[in-house]
């Protein structure tokens, strides 16, 4: 009975590790065009200014396209349709990649949200999920743009976006994981030849 209970502990250690195995990089980026219509919105110009602990004025850039509006309006706010896509691109400066950091999809609904602020002024947000072309990258996008007065009419300049990138460190904790299964094997071994 000792013996199945200390197999059963190992092995409760070592599978979940692939859960822990995930670290997080926040992104920001600003400026930009984002124009919009029916058929979806679309990101061009915007410059990352900081990359988890990186800071700078240009660190790289972000670009996106939706799908288009399922429910609601560019002007009004809406939903959009899942796909379109999404890149970051590092420039190489203070410790960013250069090259593609991130490329990858919505993978569900994205909302697009009209806030009249107290003041007058319209803020809209972009807000969804992505996953890289590989599918071992996820990530949360929001991007706030803020219309003054006006309301949205199909091309405004971005203030603001966060993306928040889950990266995958499969490395150490798998092979921390396959060193506990194959520890709980010798033990199994060891006490069924007792």
């Amino acid at each position: 009975m000792v013996k199945k209970v200390l197999l059963l502990a190992v092995l409760a250690l070592a599978l979940p590790m692939a859960a822990f195995a995930d670290s997080s990089i926040d992104i920001t980026n600003r400026g930009g065009t984002l124009s919009g219509n029916a058929s979806g919105l679309s990101l061009t110009g915007s410059t990352l200014i900081s990359y988890g602990s990186a800071v700078g004025s240009n660190l790289g850039s972000l670009t996106f396209t939706t799908g288009a509006f399922t429910s609601g309006n560019a002007q009004a706010g809406g939903t959009l349709a899942a796909g379109g896509s999404f890149v970051i691109t590092g420039n190489g400066t203070n410790g960013v990649p250069n090259g593609v950091v991130f490329s990858g999809t919505f993978t569900s609904p994205v909302s697009w949200n009209l806030v009249t602020l107290g003041n007058g002024t319209h803020n809209y947000t972009l807000s969804g999920g992505l996953v890289s072309a590989t599918g071992q990258v996820g990530a949360t996008v929001q991007l706030t743009v803020n219309t003054g007065k006006g309301f949205f009419n199909g091309s405004t300049t971005l203030s603001s976006g966060d993306t928040n990138l889950s990266v995958p460190e499969p490395g150490t904790l798998s092979l921390f994981g396959t060193g506990l299964i194959g520890l709980a094997g010798a033990i199994r071994r060891k006490l069924s030849l007792s």
